[in-house]
């Protein structure tokens, strides 16, 4: 009797929470492209995938996580956990016909984009002691500026930033809401 109450009580809890979330605010359909990118939104996954090609000879993936870490706005005096701002970290792998691969590690604030690291790949893997450069912030800044404009070329720019901190925000929503529903189901079970 008293597994039964307390399952009871854990369901309730559940359901109320669900409801709660979706009252505050609805789960939005997920985009399936962002610009000429097509979006694999993976399900019960912290990562999304957007692909496209770029010409005769590049293929472009861009891998990103949910949210991964956060720092105090800068318009922020305050110690209120509102009062930040949200990181997703991303790389681009833009490959050729010849199998080589230009990765490059980047950042997404919410109006921008940061880069810390690019190297290429070679078509069979680096060892793990490969050299791959310096950080992004120690290179001339002229070099900098022309990695930036090579990207927006390719449509990898500070819109995306904007992007991808609204799909994660939607998608953290409903990968909650889908782990509730799981745990629900768990305790449900018989």
């Amino acid at each position: 009797m008293r597994k039964s109450a307390f399952e009871g009580n854990i369901l309730r809890l559940i359901r109320s929470e669900i409801q709660s979330e979706l009252d505050h605010s609805p789960i939005l359909q997920l985009e399936d492209r962002f610009g000429p990118f097509t979006v694999d939104e993976r399900p019960g996954e912290q990562w999304i995938s957007l692909r496209r090609k770029f010409g005769d000879k590049e293929d472009i993936k861009i891998e990103a996580t949910m949210f991964d870490g956060s720092v105090p706005s800068s318009k922020s005096t305050s110690s209120d956990p509102q009062d930040v701002q949200l990181h997703i970290t991303f790389i681009v792998n833009i490959s050729k016909d010849d199998g080589e691969t230009l990765e490059i590690m980047c950042s997404a604030w919410p109006d921008t984009i940061q880069i810390s690291k690019f190297f290429v790949r070679k078509s069979s893997k680096n060892s793990p002691n490969a050299y791959i450069g310096p950080e992004f912030q120690e290179m001339e800044d002229e070099l900098q500026d022309s990695v930036y404009r090579f990207l927006e070329e390719r449509g990898i720019s500070d819109d995306l930033a904007e992007f991808l901190h609204q799909y994660m925000k939607n998608k953290d929503k409903a990968e909650y809401i889908r782990w509730m529903e799981t745990v629900k189901s768990y305790v449900e079970q018989k």
